[in-house]
């Protein structure tokens, strides 16, 4: 078993990892960790729970040389609840040096804050779109920063940020050291990688298997209805203690949680379209279990720790299929079970057949009456003979409904279509053989 001795870190991160309970290094530590010890930019694919954040910050927070008064490394990450959380670890990891470190988030006095600046932290944690307005105003002197770590890239990108990162990168220096962490790599997040990475380093850690023990996976069609209405029958089936119901759009998540709220449920949302206040007042909604049912965009799938979810509900599949691991690991958590279910239609049938090779097993289940009925294996239908439905079709199209009806009409048609199908099937068969 590989150690954490090996990286020859200073006495003080070694106990800090022991404190911390780490017994040997995640695939993703053994990756990026040399990577930042040589210096060399890199980017690092990999879902929430694999360890990236102390992959950076281990080897970073390192290297900090606490004779030095001045911003040494920059961490940037999309949310609020994100950047603290890594803060905390910060923390952790320095409690018993004197390193400094402080953390800048929307939401709080911009001027306060500029006044205590007049000593700069060795290490600055927070969202770029603060960070970047302390920069501006010269409070804040990233450009003696050696490193940037870009976190959670992806959603960066989503929520509008890489404006803000890219005029905090473009103060630093020239030789910077650049560490971006994604679990997706967006076609627009490249022109920003070029602009700033020259040939980096790439480690990417294939997405866990979801322990689908703990996990039951239930596929609900939508057939002829609408997606809300199918939405809805499902959550009062379910009675959830707490349910989150994932939309691809910030758009489709107000509409969706808006149809909730129209029909009593007690629904809460998040999105990045909402301001930091807003957002604030949320989470703290939510933990205070004010709301049963959250309505969010793939924003709260990763960084924000939402405690005591038994529903994942999706209400459409995520575009990335990655995002469905992301979003299920929501549930279950802690030695938990959990439920996620996913409301189909036909066209959905491929993505569901790439989720079904990650070894993830769905039952297929709607609600009748407010019950829960199992249905027949959607895979029946595509299991029948090649050329049934054209039968199908042609004995439906001879055999017409009788302008006039009889008692007992139904079966003497059945009868009929049952002998013009056996009829056409002893064609196929001299045909075929």
């Amino acid at each position: 078993m590989s150690s954490f001795k090996q990286y020859n870190f200073q006495t003080f991160i070694m106990d800090a990892i022991d404190k911390l309970g780490f017994r040997s290094p995640t695939p993703i530590q053994e990756k990026m960790i040399p990577m930042v010890q040589r210096k060399q930019s890199a980017i690092g694919q990999s879902q929430t729970g694999t360890g990236k954040t102390h992959s950076y910050l281990l080897p970073l927070i390192n290297e900090v040389n606490s004779e030095r008064l001045e911003v040494q490394v920059v961490i940037t990450a999309p949310t609020r609840e994100l950047a603290k959380q890594i803060h905390q670890e910060v923390k952790l990891l320095t409690e018993n040096t004197s390193l400094t470190s402080k953390v800048f988030v929307g939401g709080t006095d911009k001027q306060r804050t500029i006044e205590k600046l007049k000593q700069q932290p060795q290490i600055v944690v927070g969202t770029p779109g603060r960070i970047n307005d302390l920069a501006k105003e010269q409070a804040l002197q990233v450009y003696t920063a050696q490193a940037i770590v870009i976190d959670e890239a992806d959603l960066m990108l989503e929520m509008g940020f890489l404006e803000d990162v890219d005029q905090i990168a473009s103060r630093m220096k020239d030789d910077l050291q650049i560490y971006v962490f994604s679990a997706t790599i967006p076609e627009k997040l490249k022109p920003f990688l070029k602009k700033y990475m020259e040939n980096p380093q790439y480690a990417h850690i294939e997405p866990k298997q979801i322990q689908a023990e703990n996990i039951e996976f239930v596929l609900v069609p939508q057939k002829s209805r609408s997606r809300e209405h199918v939405l809805l029958d499902t959550l009062n089936a379910i009675n959830p203690y707490l349910a989150i119901v994932f939309t691809n759009t910030k758009s489709k998540a107000d509409d969706v949680a808006d149809f909730l709220l129209s029909k009593g449920l007690k629904t809460g949302r998040i999105h990045g379209g909402l301001s930091p206040r807003e957002r604030n007042k949320m989470m703290k909604q939510v933990r205070d279990l004010e709301y049963q049912y959250i309505v969010a965009t793939d924003l709260a799938a990763r960084g924000i720790d939402i405690p005591g979810v038994s529903h994942i509900i999706n209400f459409e599949l995520p575009e990335d299929l990655d995002f469905f691991i992301h979003r299920v690991g929501r549930t279950a958590r802690a030695g938990h079970s959990g439920t996620a279910i996913t409301i189909y239609e036909p066209s959905d049938e491929d993505a569901i057949a790439q989720i079904e090779k990650k070894g993830i097993k769905f039952s297929h289940q709607e609600v009748k009456a407010g019950e829960w009925v199992v249905l027949n294996d959607r895979h029946k239908r595509s299991s029948r003979p090649k050329g049934e439905n054209e039968i199908d079709k042609k004995a439906k199209s001879l055999i017409r409904k009788p302008k006039k009806v009889k008692p007992g009409y139904k079966k003497k048609m059945n009868y009929k279509m049952e002998q013009v199908k056996k009829k056409e099937r002893r064609k196929n068969r001299r045909n075929n053989s």
